[in-house]
């Protein structure tokens, strides 16, 4: 158990913290969750101990481990492969491995007489039980499982690690904390570099995890997919709501009345305490009941409203009029030296429809958009814009052309929009530029600042087809709302890269994945997709069947048979026989073990959805203990149910052996 008690953090005139206190409970599932700025990432470092804070103040049980993934990563070991700096997750478990190695040479060296010998067998027994304990056989399969789900591939096992870009890197430590699998697990953005399939990978794998889990993410469907607990930072204070997000929305929904009404009342009763000090502050003989209400007002504890309580939003200007084809795009290829991007890429666009652009990190994505936008030309292919469609793009390196000595207000102004003042300051507001933000230089703002005012600056151009990369990568929760409506709103065309799904989720009607260097169209939005993925996964998953050639227990001893060519009428019917009657005897006991084998998957399958459907009611969650032997039994469901996979695959592969050395005899038997 972690403990935090009545931590504060003052910086100047702000609170970070106000005498927050909290606690984390083993198996919790949390979502830490407020504006920018709020001290989220600070509240994070400070519980993993990377930032001090008094004694006593965040208290931790000795057996406790904590694993912290920070939003931006470095200190990789020169020289190591990808697989070798995984690999070093399992330190102590290697060194384990080495030390007991080293006292095997000494047993098998030294004299069996020699006195030593009693205490090296003792450390080789111990040596040997903790490594059975850590399970050192699986070692290397739980290395490519993490790796693989997260989006490395089995040529970059080999490859050096400072081969990879930042992301890259961000995904190898994520992976090393996972396969540490520390009591408390931190993370801080950890889907910022994850493409959808690695993302609902990392999803399912944390749904199982055995610790807890505190997390920060700006991704509302992975925070409802995963966590059960939501904290929320507001004014300094942590307030801590059972639920996911969406569930957290809901409760605080109700807080807030509560609390806007004891504002409004107060605020009430404040003036009117203020109007009876002003009217007898002059009156000598109410002289002692304004100061007795003076000393009040001092007392008083004022109600603050939380900072999302200044609603903003926006609509985009109304889209220009075009064609009924908005963009056509007809055999798109593109390469980069011999490493081939896509090829024959080919879709439409008609007006007012929103493209969502999913694949892999690395398929060709931003590629895609970058040569839609005119920043990269295509080796091949025929891209046609429609009547009148006017594209506006946004990207990453945008924020970097901007105007250095403009305002963030001025940079707006200085793009006809058509938009007042007033809107122009409505729209940076919902970019978190709000009061004299408007006013500062670009060249004093931060990277994430122009990110955002770059977005800023693509809505306000005149447009009818956004381009858009990753546009919610520097986002809160509340400005990714604020354009998420927006966009739903806007009667333009759209054609969006992101991995964020609830964000692109309600607009986007069409979906262009890319996979392989080609690409195909889903007509619907995000959900509908991920529902045809895993429906295609689950074609092609399950207990696989093997052929002879593969099967890892191939019979040993087969039944005699005659030369095929000595066998002919009667005899060959005779031996024909004699074969099904021997075989038969191996086949039997094989057919029953797959059999079992099968009835105990189903069993467990069966056993696993039951646990599945209890795990989602909402009920469960108000009861620790109930929670707690929920989540064993579906771990412990989940073990048997892989190991049961393998068993079934082993005994059918028997079978399906067996079944092919019986046909390929009776065909030798049947003569020329």
């Amino acid at each position: 158990m972690i403990t935090i008690n009545n931590l504060s953090l003052q910086y100047g005139d702000k609170h970070l913290f106000r005498e927050v206190s909290a606690r984390i409970n083993p198996l919790e599932r949390i979502g830490l969750v407020g504006v920018n700025g709020a001290g989220k990432s600070t509240l994070l470092k400070m519980i993993a101990g990377q930032v001090e804070t008094d004694f006593g103040v965040i208290t931790k049980s000795r057996q406790a481990t904590i694993g912290y993934l920070p939003q931006e990563v470095s200190g990789l070991e020169p020289g190591r492969t990808l697989y070798q700096e995984a690999e070093s997750s399992f330190g102590d478990t290697l060194r384990m491995q080495d030390e007991l190695a080293e006292i095997n040479r000494l047993l098998a060296e030294c004299d069996p007489h020699s006195p030593g010998i009693p205490e090296l067998l003792e450390q080789q027994g111990e040596l040997q039980h903790h490594l059975d304990q850590a399970d050192i056989f699986t070692m290397q399969s739980r290395i490519e499982k993490i790796l693989f789900g997260l989006g490395f591939t089995n040529a970059d096992l080999e490859r050096d690690c400072h081969s990879f870009s930042g992301g890259w890197i961000t995904r190898l430590m994520l992976a090393k904390h996972l396969l540490a699998q520390p009591s408390y697990l931190l993370l801080d953005e950890p889907t910022n570099h994850l493409d959808i399939e690695s993302l609902t990978w990392l999803e399912d794998f944390l749904k199982s995890y055995a610790g807890s889990i505190v997390l920060i993410s700006h991704d509302r469907a992975f925070l409802d997919n995963v966590t059960n607990i939501t904290w929320e930072l507001s004014l300094g204070r942590l307030n801590i709501y059972k639920g996911n997000y969406s569930k957290y929305l809901l409760e605080k929904e109700v807080r807030m009345e509560v609390q806007r009404a004891a504002y409004e009342n107060q605020q009430a009763q404040l003036q009117q305490t203020k109007r009876f000090i002003e009217r007898f502050r002059a009156t000598s003989t109410k002289a002692s009941q304004v100061q007795s209400r003076v000393k009040q007002m001092a007392k008083v504890e004022l109600i603050e409203l939380d900072d999302s309580e200044a609603q903003v939003s926006f609509r985009f200007p109304p889209a220009a009029p075009s064609g009924r084809n908005a963009l056509v795009v007809e055999g798109l290829a593109k390469s980069f030296g011999e490493k081939m991007v896509f090829d024959g890429l080919s879709f439409e666009i008609q007006r007012g429809e929103k493209l969502g652009v999913f694949g892999v990190n690395g398929a060709g994505k931003s590629t895609l958009v970058k040569i839609l936008a005119g920043i990269h030309p295509p080796d091949a292919g025929a891209i046609r814009f429609g009547h009148n469609v006017i594209p506006a793009y946004f990207g990453q390196h945008q924020a970097q052309e901007l105007p250095l000595d403009y305002t963030v207000l001025g940079v707006l102004l200085s793009v006809n929009s058509g938009m007042s003042n007033t809107q122009l300051r409505s729209l940076l507001g919902a970019f978190l530029f709000r009061g004299d933000d408007v006013d500062k230089k670009v060249r004093v703002l931060s990277g994430g600042e122009k990110s955002r005012l770059a977005l800023a600056r693509m809505i306000a151009s005149p447009a009818n087809l956004l381009i858009m990369d990753e546009p919610t990568n520097h986002l809160d929760m509340r400005s990714q709302e604020v354009l998420q409506e927006a966009m739903a709103q806007y009667d333009g065309s759209i054609i969006v890269v992101s991995h964020n799904r609830y964000f692109v989720d309600s607009f986007i009607n069409k979906i262009l994945e890319i996979k392989n260097g080609r690409g195909t169209i889903f007509e619907g939005n995000t959900a509908y997709y991920l529902e045809k993925i895993r429906a295609q996964k689950g074609q092609t998953t399950g207990p696989a069947k093997l052929s002879s050639a593969q099967s890892p227990a191939q019979p040993t001893t087969a039944a005699p048979v005659a030369d095929p060519k000595k066998a002919y009428g009667k005899e060959a019917r005779q031996l024909q026989a004699k074969l099904r009657e021997d075989q038969n005897k191996r086949f039997g006991p094989l057919k029953k073990a797959a059999e079992r084998e099968e009835k105990l998957v189903e069993e467990l399958e069966s056993r696993k959805g039951g646990l599945e459907k209890k795990m989602a009611d909402p009920e469960l969650y108000q009861n620790q203990d109930a929670f707690n032997e929920t989540s064993r039994a579906y771990s412990d469901v989940e073990r048997q149910l892989k190991r049961a996979y393998i068993q079934w695959e082993e005994a059918q592969a028997k079978v399906e052996a067996l079944e092919t050395e019986l046909a390929l005899k009776l065909a030798a038997l049947e003569g020329p």
